[in-house]
């Protein structure tokens, strides 16, 4: 290399190492500012919105794309409105099972941890996600869905735009209330851009995805969702809700019968989330390699769309048909049947997506049905009220979020009247499955791996607060077998309160009380006469709700923390836990508030 060559060499180096100097500079100004200033969180939330409605158009159309290579459908159509497809089309189904079958095998053997989607990100993550997990997910509900398995994409919607919103809150070092705030925004922008209704979006991110609505969170999330709409209408993205007219004033009794519709979706709402878990269940003890259940799926799923199209993607097509079609009683049951049962199979069977989607157009053919089964008794209420009543109450039983779902119904009508019928179906609906099941699906599906999360609340920071963490190490131990005498020669008086009795392997014993010891100054006998606690004791991996119990269970000021072995680790006092559950519950309510 030349003189002038290596010159060159050296400048471009140091202005590189300037301009990345320079960068970093700035990454650690903005920082400070957004920490400080909720104004930049809000400008981040509505650029995470963007890229989340970006997002949304993106995974739509590559499902969609798949669904007109595979079925042979044109742009405009939607391939559960066909009333017949060739039969040879539906061969998709079981090669997109092992398509998926295949990719999902090949990740698992290097990322064998579950995808974290964004509810028990928030839950129990602080909200950090994985945007290469994410990614993944978002593949695999992409060929789901565009195979023709009847799930929806609203899973990867939220997934992906959860993950961007943690990505970018984790670059500017956000806090653990504004990165979940971040969390849901870009979750509830995503869904916003789906169904081109911003208030729906926030809701979602509010109830479902954040876990409460405060004050401090709303103009981040709101304008997520804002910028997620726009961003989708302007480039004349389809919204999956269409505007309808509704017929006909509601009367006073008619919110009493619109009550018990909620009652019937709150129970056909577990019933389908059960019948998901059972199948999971059954289709886990099959022989063979688990991952090979999508491909006996997809030729269970291609039976049922050879009995029925409408069972195939998630039921958008579907659900615009039959909302003003006339539909007889054997039609509702059938489509109820087969769409439950698809949904079910799709799910149990290892296929990638969720239930909103599915619960609102099974919602809809319920509250259709409900229309027919008051009709036959002598009462008149409009069916397409029912079926939007229905949809609403069905999706708050399966996906939670009754003022998400209201909303929904104002955005398809924008009649005020039936909007406040549904969210009268849905807080019943809610109520019910609150207290008969305590879980929407996406916490069902956790507490099937063996969560106990049952929404979005941040529990997350209770985990920390472990025996293991909070022990204080280096308490001072005797042998059991030791005496009294030597007991009072090594621990005078005041030297401390409490020590851990060994035997003669050097496990744990029992706590010895130095007060009870010189209770008699000139008392005989040997240290393991004055032992308590000898089957009590905490292990590292405690939480702090076990700690608490075991406390009152023992009533001791004090209990020692063993491992495996039962050797001795340290010791947590009742006090001191008492206190760091007192600091963190009060830390956690600043942030929910909003306060300093």
């Amino acid at each position: 290399m030349t003189t002038d060559a290596a010159g060159a060499e050296i400048a471009r180096r140091r202005t590189k190492s300037r301009l990345g100097r320079l960068a970093l500079e700035a990454l650690a100004y903005l920082r400070g500012e957004i920490r400080a200033s909720e104004v930049w969180l809000v400008v981040i939330a509505a650029a995470v919105g963007a890229a989340a409605g970006l997002a949304t158009i993106g995974v739509g159309l590559a499902a969609h794309t798949l669904q007109q290579t595979f079925y042979g459908i044109n742009f405009d159509e939607r391939l559960s409105a066909l009333v017949k497809i060739p039969h040879e089309r539906l061969i998709a189904l079981p090669i997109g099972g092992a398509l998926l079958a295949g990719a999902t095998w090949l990740w698992l053997k290097r990322r064998p941890s579950a995808p974290v989607d964004p509810v028990e990100a928030n839950a129990l993550h602080g909200g950090r996600m994985s945007l290469r997990d994410s990614l993944f997910v978002g593949f695999q509900t992409i060929v789901s869905n565009g195979f023709g398995a009847s799930v929806g994409l609203e899973a990867a919607y939220a997934q992906l735009g959860g993950a961007f919103a943690s990505v970018t809150g984790r670059a500017f070092n956000l806090r653990r209330s504004d990165l979940r705030t971040l969390v849901g925004a870009g979750a509830g922008a995503a869904i916003a851009a789906a169904f081109g209704a911003p208030f729906t979006g926030a809701f979602y991110a509010f109830e479902i995805v954040i876990g409460s609505y405060t004050v401090a969170n709303i103009a981040p999330v709101v304008a997520a969702a804002l910028a997620a709409s726009l961003v989708a209408s302007l480039a004349h993205f389809e919204p999956l809700v269409v505007q309808l007219p509704t017929g006909g004033d509601l009367q006073p009794s008619h919110y009493l019968l619109f009550a018990g519709l909620g009652l019937i979706s709150a129970g056909f709402g577990v019933l389908v989330m059960r019948l998901v878990g059972w199948t999971e269940m059954l289709t886990g003890r099959l022989p063979g390699p688990r991952q090979l259940r999508p491909i006996i799926g997809g030729v269970l799923l291609a039976g049922l769309a050879w009995i029925s199209p409408q069972t195939l993607s998630a039921g958008h097509g579907a659900m615009h048909l039959d909302l003003t079609a006339t539909l007889t009683w054997t039609a509702l049951v059938f489509l109820i049947a087969t769409k439950a049962l698809a949904s079910v199979v799709s799910l149990g069977f290892g296929f990638r997506g969720g239930l909103f989607f599915a619960s609102l157009y099974l919602g809809a053919l319920v509250g259709r049905l409900y229309a027919l089964a008051v009709g036959a008794v002598g009462v008149s209420i409009d069916p397409l009220a029912a079926s939007l009543v229905g949809m609403g109450a069905l999706a708050v039983a399966v996906v939670g979020g009754p003022f998400t779902m209201s909303f929904l119904v104002l955005q398809t009508t924008g009649d005020f009247g039936l909007t406040a019928a549904t969210l009268t179906g849905s807080l019943v609906a809610s109520v019910l499955v609150r207290e008969a099941f305590g879980y929407s699906f996406s916490t069902w599906r956790l507490h099937l791996r063996g969560e106990t999360i049952r929404s979005a609340h941040d529990v997350g920071w209770l985990r920390t607060l472990t025996a293991g963490r909070m022990m204080r190490t280096g308490a001072d131990n005797i042998a059991a077998d030791a005496s009294l005498a030597e007991f009072r020669r090594r621990f005078p008086l005041g030297s401390t309160r409490r020590v851990v009795a060994l035997d003669e392997d050097g496990r744990y014993a029992g706590i010895v009380p130095v007060a009870a010891v010189y209770a008699d100054p000139d008392g005989e006998g040997i240290v393991s006469e004055l032992m308590i606690n000898r089957e009590e004791w905490l292990q590292p991996q405690m939480s702090i709700k076990q700690i608490m119990a075991a406390f009152d269970r023992t009533e001791s000021d004090e209990l020692a923390v063993l491992d495996d072995g039962r050797k001795p680790l340290g010791i947590v006092s009742e006090a001191y836990a008492t206190r760091r559950y007192a600091e963190e519950l009060e830390k956690n309510r600043r942030d929910l508030v909003g306060g300093e």
